[in-house]
């Protein structure tokens, strides 16, 4: 098993290597300039690697990248092949990054939430308190909080 060091270094070789190949080597129309590789990560026997990446596009543009990536994988892994030196090229497999759909998810979920917030300022503008600025009751004098009780003498204990 290797360690974590040089599977990490593979991982950016390869995701160097993948990116630089479909930017220039690879003349398939479905892989245009809308593709973008974003990680890549390399099991701990460095036998398979993880390509993840991104298409700026609708959904038949992300379709046609993704068989363009699988028309290309033999490309690709002979390039990686080449570059890495290893005893064995990684197989490669291309998973579509989730992430940008994610922070647009998010992202609508932060508007909305700024929208009732702006919402919650409109109608809270011209209020007052409902009981007043200080809610929290106070002695009316200092005279009362003496430890005395008016009721009782001082001289009778009961």
């Amino acid at each position: 098993m290797a360690d974590n060091a040089r599977a990490k270094r593979l991982a950016d070789l390869i995701r160097e290597v993948v990116a630089q190949k479909l930017q220039r080597g690879i003349k398939d129309p479905r892989l245009g300039t809308h593709v973008t590789i974003t990680d890549t990560r390399v099991t701990g026997d460095l036998r398979e690697a993880t390509v993840f990446y991104t298409v700026y596009g609708d959904d038949e543009d992300r379709a046609a990248a993704a068989a363009g990536l699988e028309s290309a994988k033999g490309v690709l892994r002979s390039a990686v092949g080449q570059a890495a030196g290893v005893k064995f090229t990684p197989s490669l497999s291309f998973v579509a990054d989730a992430l940008p759909d994610n922070a647009r998810a998010i992202e609508d979920l932060l508007d909305k939430a700024r929208m009732s917030d702006e919402k919650v300022r409109e109608v809270s503008a011209g209020a007052e308190f409902a009981g007043g600025a200080d809610p929290y009751r106070k002695p009316e004098s200092d005279e009362d909080t003496d430890g005395t009780d008016d009721e009782t003498d001082g001289d009778a204990r009961a």
